[in-house]
């Protein structure tokens, strides 16, 4: 192998250790941003009321949502609708529920 042949192996193998040392740096950062927690909000429906009616709720009251039985919720995450989906019983425990996702929203609102 000529000297140059050999620096441009060296070359070669110093753009690939950094290369790898990128990926994982990036790895990490992918990681890090990965673990941050975020809240997750299935709106079930909305009501407008003024607050003489909502001083007079008490245990047992009923407050009339805009959704009704059957049409989708909204999965909400940072104020932002991502998803759509049905309000779903969980299997191992009867007295929770779970939402099933039927649609997702894409970035400008449409459904993907």
């Amino acid at each position: 192998m000529t000297s140059a042949e050999q620096d441009e192996a060296m070359n070669l193998e110093e753009s690939l250790g950094a290369e790898t040392l990128m990926r994982a740096g990036q790895n990490r950062n992918l990681d890090t941003i990965l673990r941050i927690p975020v809240v997750v909000q299935v709106v079930l429906g909305a009501a407008v009321m003024p607050v003489s009616n909502l001083l007079k709720l008490g245990r047992g009251a009923v407050i009339p949502l805009d959704h009704r039985v059957g049409e989708p919720v909204d999965v909400v995450v940072d104020g932002r609708v991502i998803a759509r989906g049905e309000i779903v019983v969980v299997e191992d425990d009867n007295s929770r529920f779970g939402v099933s996702l039927t649609e997702i929203v894409g970035p400008s609102g449409s459904v993907a």
